[in-house]
């Protein structure tokens, strides 16, 4: 009669191991990340405002909202491969984490951060920067690494993130971190009411349009790597209905948050705010169709 399996032998099976070497290299491609796609914002004058006038509430909203992205973000592109939602958690924990330690140092090194600031100032310019810093840091694994070191066991290269299926919910909430992502970059400067008020209707118009071609032709038409296919047979409108077109009211209603929660709308009538909601719609759904292409 052969000996039961040891308790070793069965965790091994259930668990795979701790690579720690693979886990600081994600580290620091977060870090990489947060620098990379958040310096715009960690140097605009605009972003280092907002953090002392801002209203506290709408700033924790904000602050709230970011926790579930990241952790769909991390179980898509974490800093390694993650099976359980446990260690999604854990590495949306240190992509928030590295989103403020790389906010409060670029702040700090760039002078923005001072010794006779209160305590309401200081925290207030890191939080808001952390979260762009935050979502630039997950990013970091699926922009500046992850094929390399993902190699299966049978020595192919192929990341299994890009082979992963994303459901018709997950498609458009990738949708909206990318439309999240950019608008977050230009929502809170001047030049998006600038713009609101010398635009006409039909400027506005022609900017739906053109926001609407662009995504739609980025993803199905352009050929960029990791665009999508239409199955044979499949008439072009389907995928427009079913993809594009929610894909720009989700870019749309994060436009108007962003603009929103950064008071770029406060005592406006209601056409100035839709217009500069179109404005900043125009980013959003550019974001919103690359992040299907690259995430």
């Amino acid at each position: 009669m052969s000996a039961a399996p040891s308790s070793e032998k069965l965790r091994g099976k259930t668990q795979p191991k701790f690579d720690s070497l693979e886990f600081a290299a994600g580290i620091a491609r977060g870090f990489a990340g947060a620098l990379l796609f958040a310096l715009p914002m960690l140097m605009t004058m605009e972003m280092w405002e907002l953090g002392f006038y801002m209203d506290r509430t709408r700033l924790l909203l904000l602050l709230v909202i970011n926790i579930p992205l990241l952790i769909f973000l991390s179980d898509r592109i974490g800093f390694e491969t993650t099976s359980t939602w446990s260690e999604a958690v854990r590495d949306a924990s240190i992509a928030y984490g590295l989103g403020i330690v790389c906010s409060a140092l670029i702040l700090s090194a760039m002078g923005i951060l001072r010794n006779d600031q209160s305590a309401h100032e200081v925290i207030g310019m890191i939080a808001i920067q952390a979260v762009p810093s935050s979502i630039g840091a997950m990013l970091g694994r699926s922009q500046l690494g992850g094929q390399s070191d993902e190699i299966d066991d049978h020595g192919d290269g192929d990341d299994p993130v890009d082979s992963r299926e994303t459901s018709y919910a997950g498609e458009l909430f990738l949708m909206a971190v990318g439309a999240l992502f950019l608008a977050l970059n230009v929502a809170p400067t001047e030049e998006m009411i600038l713009l609101s008020y010398k635009m006409s209707p039909w400027h506005a118009l022609a900017i739906i349009v053109a926001s609407l071609a662009i995504m739609h032709g980025f993803v199905y038409t352009l050929s960029f790597h990791g665009s999508h296919d239409l199955a044979e047979g499949t008439p072009g409108w389907h995928a427009f209905v079913r993809f594009t077109l929610p894909g720009y009211v989700i870019a749309l209603a994060i436009s108007g948050f962003c603009l929103w929660t950064f008071h770029r709308i406060d005592d406006t009538s209601t056409t100035q705010a839709l217009m500069t909601t179109v404005i900043l719609s125009f980013p959003g759904a550019i974001g919103a169709a690359a992040a299907r292409l690259i995430l």
